[in-house]
């Protein structure tokens, strides 16, 4: 069986209680010793030093591989150097490279500032770096939302291949015959990029309705309605959703997929029962 790559991603805490959370958060987490921590940032590129400070924290705490997110949204080629150049000096040799998140007064799809698109980021990087990062870029199974159709959204997706990712982290889905679709299309044009799974937990009947709206992810109805049906009721809507997310993640690697991303949220317990569920190793 080939090597599967399992990650965590992290937000940098935005309140001081989740500040003083985070350390036992990380520590619960790093325990069953993921390949890698991922660490997002804020809303239309505004906390990339929070990304940094938290990248560092991670790592000081843990000592496992910790991989910033880097958006171009209103950057400039110079800030975006000397970003790449800061985490080179840390030690830092894996980018996961965004557009990032439009302002809410955006009217189009195209990004401000000198980078309008992830493709034009991740060839940036090569143009300063080589091949010294090994750069991660988002795939869309279902379809950006901003993306005017699927064909359109796919041709975007082979751009950022084109000029040079090295794999792609998917946005979270809860239908696995979407990434099946999507890998038979990449198949199709001859992208062999690892592309893994990006797996929310599910804990709450708002907030996933919330990250599906937000992403354009589909919530399949049967998922829904028993969310519904269960959000008063915490401890039998997150077994629901445990339940859901493991039938998920064992349909995805059954079929071939090269590893999990489990979006966390920050939160250590429930993904690390759904590890348990999924029977998942720990490395020595």
């Amino acid at each position: 069986m080939d090597y599967l790559s399992f990650s965590f991603e992290l937000f940098p805490p935005r309140t001081p209680e989740g500040a003083a959370k985070f350390p036992a958060t990380i520590a619960q987490l790093a325990a069953v010793r993921p390949d890698y921590f991922s660490v997002t940032h804020g809303a239309c590129g505004t906390d990339q030093n929070g990304t940094y400070d938290t990248l560092l924290t991670v790592v000081e705490h843990t000592g496992i591989e910790t991989v910033p997110h880097l958006t171009c949204v209103g950057s400039t080629r110079a800030n975006i150097a000397e970003h790449l150049d800061r985490y080179r000096q840390a030690g830092v040799n894996r980018i996961v490279a965004l557009r990032g998140d439009l302002p809410a007064t955006a009217m189009s799809s195209s990004a401000p500032g000198e980078f309008h698109y992830a493709n034009e980021l991740v060839g940036f990087i090569r143009e300063l770096h080589g091949d010294y990062f090994t750069i991660e870029v988002a795939a869309y199974p279902e379809m950006h939302p901003q993306a005017p159709n699927p064909s359109a959204d796919f041709d975007n997706f082979r751009r950022k291949v084109d000029a040079g990712a090295d794999g792609a982290i998917t946005q979270l889905f809860y239908n696995a015959d979407c990434y099946f679709d999507f890998m038979e299309r990449c198949a199709a044009a001859g992208i062999e990029i690892p592309i893994v799974p990006g797996v929310m937990p599910i804990t709450g009947y708002a907030n996933t309705l919330r990250f599906c709206t937000s992403c354009g992810a589909d919530l399949p109805r049967w998922i829904r309605l028993r969310l519904e049906e269960l959000q008063h009721d915490r401890a039998a809507l997150v077994e629901f959703g445990l339940d859901a997310v493991t039938r998920l993640c064992e349909t995805l690697l059954r079929g071939g997929a090269p590893g999990l991303h489990f979006y966390t949220i920050n939160q250590a317990e429930t993904t690390l029962r759904l590890w348990s569920n999924l029977a998942l190793s720990v490395p020595a």
